[in-house]
Parts: C-alpha cells; structure tokens; sequence
C-alpha cells in the first residue's frame, strides 16, 4: 500500500551534479545556496549554545507547484558539531532556513540545464567561506586570497593546509575541509508499506486505558489515586517504549530512510515528548506545518561521533510566504530524543 510519505535515500552522485543550478537534495559537503546575493550572514547560523558556527548538514529540494513565487524552493539544515551542545529534546544547535525563487529569476536559466555534461555550478556574487561554504566575509590579512565566516574556521584552514600556502606565489588551491560531512545526494521514493489496522484517536485513547487497567489488576502498579512517583515512572516508560516500538515497527519497511517528506503531514514520533505548540512564521506571523523530518538512520553516514539525535522535525511557513527582503527566512526544527517522558514546551530559538 503507497501512502502519503515520499522517503528519502542516500546515493552516491558525481559532484558536478549536486551543483546549485540542478537543484539536487543533498547531504553533506557545502550547501548549494539557491539565492545568491543574500546569503545568511555568519551570525544567522551560529550555534545558540556555544557560539560556534554550524555546519551544513543537508538540504532538500521541495517547489510548490501552487505558487509561482515558490516554483524553486529549497530548505537547508545546518548543525553544531559539539557534542556538548546536543541536550536532550532541544533545538539550540540546529538551523533551518528556507529560500525560494520564482521560475524567472536572476540566477538561473528560465529551461532547466544539461545533466548529461558536466557544468560549473552558478558562482555567487559575495565571497564565501573557504571551510564552510557559507558567507565569508572575513578576508585572510596575509594572503588576500581565501575568505573564512569568522575566526573559527580561519584557524581550521590554516592548520589544514593555509599556512603553509598562504603568501605563496600563484593560486591558493585546496581540498574541502575535514569538518564538512561526507556528501551524497538524497534520492525521493514513495512509501510503501502492508496495509494494518489503523485506530481512531478515541480508539487509542480507549487502548491505552485498557491496558492501563490491565496493569492494575495485574498488580504491576496501583490505582491512579495511589500511584507513587516509581509507579507512573513505569507506566510512562511503557507508554515511550509503545511509541518508540510502532516508529521502529514503520521504518521496517524500509530501514535505508533518511528522510521522510510528508507537508501537512504528521511527524512520526519516536515517543511522546512532542512540543505543546509550533511558534509562528517570524516573517508573516502564519501557522507553521510539517514539511520533514530527519532519520536517526542519517547519523550512520555521516562518520561523526559528537552529533546525535532521535528524529529532527522540520515546520515551515504553511503559505511558504514571501522571502524577497530577508530571501533566507529561518524555519523551526524540533529535535526528539528518546529519553524522557516529562512534557516539554516548543523551545525558544531563533530557527
């Protein structure tokens, strides 16, 4: 049975192919910026924990045929790469931002280019960051070759590799930095899955008091009256472990997903820590909706330690408003961790 989601695959690519102008979802490397005179500055993807800049993490490729001013429209992730700075089911160290263009633009061709000749991705106008990719408006003192976000990544490139070309004669070439993740493109399939019996949320609500009641009768904990603090410590155990087995239970079908894009959709949760309430669009003041989500399945690919999450949830402007003035508009990530069964309200962040 092919349901509503289209899931998301890694595939190994030839890079020339993940260029801008081919408007690819990717994983990895540096981001392929849609819009190109109003890149984020440095300060817009620093890391709300430490400070420190994020990293790209992906980007995915998601036009609304609808809207004429949304006919190219990509939305990018960007993470911090401190393990200190992933707590528990907060947001502080992701960033989601969006960007979209109508089909006649000042960018890229009106007709969609060659892909069966290598090409030269289409060259920003404003420097950008040797390590990172993203807006480098700080210029080597020495050299005047090479821009870098900020001091952080300066010092990177030149431990890996500046220092022993900077103030060299000739053009100052170089390998991408160790900090990027490995790239891959992000190749779209529709789910398909064994038709099962799906509840009601009245008929959820009615199982789970049942089995509630069974655990009374059982003796395994008391009444709700009498319930001690242990008791409904394993009662909501029981309750994360129901979400987190029917999550594993749907991903079976296909284990490989990274991604699962469903817009106004719903997310699939891990447990039952989810955000009380979205924040609004900052631009439009408009409800967000769900757009995607990130698979826990990614972290396999991408050979980093530090970072770590249960599933990234990604909500978007439900009318996908207009970005002419900012031309990048921040979005919100929720990330779920499977560890706690205590509420949570939505994280305040600036994504």
């Amino acid at each position: 049975m092919e349901t509503s989601v289209d899931l998301g695959f890694l595939e190994p690519c030839e890079e020339w192919l993940l260029a801008n102008k081919f408007f690819r979802s990717k994983v990895g490397g540096k981001p392929a910026w849609l819009e190109l005179k109003n890149i984020p500055s440095p300060k817009d993807l620093l890391c709300d924990e430490c400070g420190e800049p994020c990293i790209f993490l992906c980007q995915v490729y998601a036009p609304l045929e609808e809207q004429e001013r949304c006919f190219h429209r990509m939305l990018f992730l960007f993470v911090c790469l401190k393990a200190t700075c992933y707590q528990p089911n907060q947001n502080k160290n992701i960033k989601v931002l969006r960007s979209q263009l109508p089909r006649r633009n000042d960018f890229y061709d009106f007709d969609p280019p060659n892909e069966n000749e290598p090409s030269e991705a289409i060259p920003s106008p404003v420097p950008l960051c040797a390590v990172c990719g993203c807006r480098g408006p700080q210029l080597c003192s020495k050299c005047k070759k090479m821009n870098y976000c900020g001091v952080v990544h300066q010092r990177i490139d030149w431990k890996q590799g500046h220092k022993a070309a900077c103030g060299t004669t000739g053009e100052i070439t170089r390998s991408d930095s160790d900090i990027l993740f490995p790239q891959f493109e992000i190749v779209m399939e529709p789910e398909e899955i064994e038709p099962t019996e799906k509840l009601s949320e009245e008929d959820n609500v009615k199982k789970q008091m049942e089995e509630y009641e069974k655990l009374v009768k059982d003796g395994k904990i008391g009444e709700l009256s009498e319930v001690s603090e242990n008791e409904m410590d394993t009662y909501a155990e029981q309750v994360e472990d129901r979400h987190f087995d029917e999550f594993k239970k749907r991903i079976a079908f296909d284990p490989d997903q990274v991604l699962r894009y469903e817009r106004k959709g719903d997310p699939l949760w891990q447990s039952p820590v989810v955000p009380s309430e979205i924040p609004c669009c900052e631009l439009c003041g408009g409800r967000r909706v769900f757009e995607f989500q990130i698979m826990p399945q990614l972290l396999n690919s991408l050979k980093n330690e530090n970072i770590d999450w249960g599933t990234l949830t990604i909500f978007t402007c439900e009318q996908s408003c207009d970005t002419a003035d900012r031309s990048y508009a921040k979005e919100y990530v929720y990330k779920q961790d499977v560890i706690s069964t205590e509420p949570v309200n939505a994280p305040e962040t600036s994504s």
